[in-house]
């Protein structure tokens, strides 16, 4: 699928990977409605995106975790930018870190992590249906495909969220929406660093995805991205070495679990 000229809405956009892909996505010629609860940090980068082509991105404030302000907000980009045919749950948020977590961290996990997508896709899915075409992308993690040492509820929701982009595609496939499910490893944002959420992913989580692999620019996540809509791939891994940590872990589970223990305690000094 070629970008130019849609109607794009992406979630978590006022910064980190939100943001460079509503700006790749203007870049590559859509319309751009940037969504985040930061509403002054949204507005600030939809009016950056208008000034290089008005009437081009809109700017809005919107919890992706309440269903009711979804469904306002999806209402409010159609009539302000046209059909919406592009789709793109990416907000997220990294919280709690063992048994001891609280209900309530567990509770927003879920709300953001895993329900905003079927918020938002429920908004849209029927009418691309009657049209014959729309694409759904989310943001889950590596961590979807894997698992995060140090975060408990980051890694269940983001394993719900690769389920649930799954359960899209093969029930809808065949009816004219295609879906796209990005599994990034460490990206340098504040949710890596910490910056934006005090109690987002365990320092010990982070720390192990550093370990891993290379930490990348989200530009260079964005890149990845519309690389993968235009092919029209489900699963989107800007990271290709997480491709064969999945594999050797769906070849011997036992073992791989063996090996994050090893990891684990490399992280925690034991």
């Amino acid at each position: 699928m070629e970008l130019s000229g849609t109607t794009t809405i992406v979630t978590g956009a006022a910064n980190g990977i939100g943001r460079a892909i509503a700006r790749r996505f203007h870049a590559e010629g859509a319309r751009v409605a940037v969504v985040d609860r930061d509403g002054p940090g949204a507005a600030a980068v939809a009016a950056a995106l208008d000034a290089s082509r008005p009437g081009s991105a809109v700017g809005l404030a919107c919890d992706v975790a309440d269903p009711d302000a979804v469904a306002a907000m999806v209402a409010t980009v159609r009539a302000e930018l046209g059909p919406v045919e592009v789709a793109f749950a990416n907000a997220g948020i990294g919280l709690g870190t063992d048994l001891e977590t609280s209900d309530d961290d567990w509770d927003r996990s879920f709300a953001v992590n895993v329900k905003s997508h079927y918020y938002l896709a429920r908004c849209l899915v029927p009418e691309w249906i009657e049209r014959g075409h729309g694409y759904f992308c989310s943001t889950a993690s590596a961590a979807g495909l894997l698992s995060q040492i140090g975060s408990a509820p980051y890694s269940v929701t983001k394993h719900a969220a690769v389920a649930f982009a799954e359960w899209l595609s093969i029930t809808y496939g065949d009816r004219g929406v295609r879906v796209s499910c990005l599994c990034p490893q460490g990206v340098n944002t504040n949710m890596l660093n910490g910056g934006r959420d005090p109690g987002a992913v365990a320092a010990t989580g982070a720390s192990v995805v550093k370990l891993a692999g290379a930490v990348l620019e989200p530009e260079q996540v964005a890149a990845t991205v519309v690389d993968a809509i235009r092919d029209e791939r489900f699963l989107i891994l800007p990271h290709p070495e997480v491709l064969g940590y999945w594999q050797r872990k769906t070849a011997d589970v036992d073992r791989w679990l063996a090996g994050m223990r090893r990891l684990q305690a490399k992280v925690l000094g034991g």
